[in-house]
C-alpha cells in the first residue's frame, strides 16, 4: 500500500548511486509512477570508479541522467553535496511537486525536512537499515528490498499468518489507532482514510513489507477486524472490538 496522488505531478527524481543497488531500478520508477510524472531522473556519484559500473546499464534504459562528483577528500561526501545544492536549485524553480530521494543515508535528513517546509512532498526509497530519522523526515518512505524481488512477485516477503501478525503488537497498535481515527459514529472506515493516516503516522507503514499487496488484505489478514468489500462501492473496515451493538447489527 503506498499513498497515492496519481494525475501528471511533477517529481524530481535524485538518486545517493552510492547508496542504493541498480538491481532496485525498475521496481522503482515503477513505484514513483504511481506518484507522478519523474520529469527529473539525476544520480550522483563518482563516475570514474569501478564501483558505480554497475549502474551505467540501468541508467541508458531508463535515461536517468548521470551527474558526475569526484571525491575531492578522502572521508568527505561531495556527492551527498552536489545532490543537496541541486535539490535547493531545482526547488526554487517552483516547478515540481514532489521530490524522490534515494539513499539509505541519513544526511539527507535536513534536505527533507527543509524541502517540505516548502510545501513539496518528499518521497524517500532507502534500505531497511537507514536511520529513523530521515525515514520520519520524509512524508512517505518506501523500503528499497520490495523491489529486489521477481517481476512476477508483488513482493519479496512471504505472507505472514495470523498468528504472526496478531503477535506484531506495533502493528495491531498502528490498525486499531488508524481505524478509531478515521471512524464514523457506527465504528466503520474508510480503508482510504485510514490508509492516509497510517502514513502520516509511519511514513514507512507498507503492506508488502508483511508479504500483502493490499491494505485490505492485510487488515483481513490480521483477523481482529472486519473488512465491508461492496461491489463498485468503497472498501471499509472497522475494529469489532469498538463497535457498538447497534453497528454491528
Amino acid at each position: 500500500m503506498t499513498e497515492t496522488t496519481g494525475g501528471n505531478e511533477r517529481l524530481a527524481v535524485l538518486i545517493d548511486a552510492d547508496n542504493a543497488d541498480p538491481g532496485i531500478i525498475d521496481g522503482l520508477l515503477a513505484e514513483i509512477s504511481k506518484f507522478g510524472v519523474a520529469s527529473v531522473k539525476r544520480i550522483y556519484g563518482d563516475w570514474t570508479t569501478p564501483q558505480l559500473g554497475r549502474w551505467k546499464e540501468s541508467l541508458l534504459g531508463h535515461s536517468v541522467q548521470p551527474i558526475q562528483q569526484f571525491a575531492y577528500t578522502s572521508g568527505k561526501n561531495a556527492t551527498d553535496s552536489a545532490m543537496i545544492i541541486d535539490a535547493m536549485d531545482l526547488l526554487y524553480t517552483g516547478t515540481f511537486s514532489g521530490f524522490c530521494l534515494v539513499s539509505s543515508d541519513s544526511d539527507f535528513t535536513r534536505l527533507a525536512s527543509r524541502l517540505r517546509e516548502s510545501g513539496t512532498r518528499v518521497y524517500g526509497f532507502g534500505e531497511k537499515k537507514t536511520p529513523r530519522p530521515f525515514v520520519t523526515a520524509c512524508d512517505q518512505f518506501i523500503y528499497t528490498e520490495i523491489f529486489k524481488s521477481a517481476p512476477e512477485e508483488p513482493s519479496s516477503a512471504s505472507p505472514q499468518s495470523a498468528t504472526d501478525l496478531k503477535q506484531d503488537t506495533r502493528l495491531v497498535s498502528q490498525l486499531r489507532s488508524a481505524i478509531a481515527a478515521a471512524s464514523g459514529e457506527n465504528g466503520w472506515a474508510a480503508l482510504g482514510a485510514v490508509g492516509s493516516i497510517l502514513i502520516k503516522q509511519s511514513p514507512d507503514f507498507d503492506p508488502r513489507l508483511y508479504g500483502y499487496t493490499k491494505l485490505s488484505d492485510l487488515v483481513e489478514a490480521v483477523g481482529l477486524f472486519e473488512v465491508d468489500r461492496r461491489p463498485g462501492g468503497p472498501v471499509n473496515v472497522s475494529d469489532a472490538r469498538r463497535r457498538t451493538p447497534q453497528a454491528r447489527a
